[in-house]
């Protein structure tokens, strides 16, 4: 019974340790990073600092226009289409 009690408790510790893992959040690997660079620079963004996938979205942060005006984009990843543009 104690061996019993041991692998639930190992499972459950296991299973709590892997639940971020399971969430979204995380960056684009290195073909997903190349097809976001090239929606941005498309829709005319110069550079950008931070992409990750955060509910659902590609989130990029502070894009920037040749202009100097900076946003906050969410990218849809099944589109790859601009689908929210917040003034920074």
């Amino acid at each position: 019974m104690h061996g019993k009690f041991l692998t639930g408790a190992a499972c459950a510790l296991a299973m709590g340790l892997t639940t971020p893992a399971l969430a979204d959040d995380r960056s684009p690997n290195a073909d997903e990073r190349a097809a976001l660079e090239q929606v941005l620079r498309s829709n005319g963004f110069e550079s950008w600092e931070e992409i990750e996938l955060d509910d659902g979205r590609w989130e990029v942060d502070d894009a920037r226009m040749a202009d100097g005006r900076e946003y906050d984009l969410h990218i849809d990843p099944q589109s790859m289409q601009i689908v929210s543009r917040d003034s920074d």
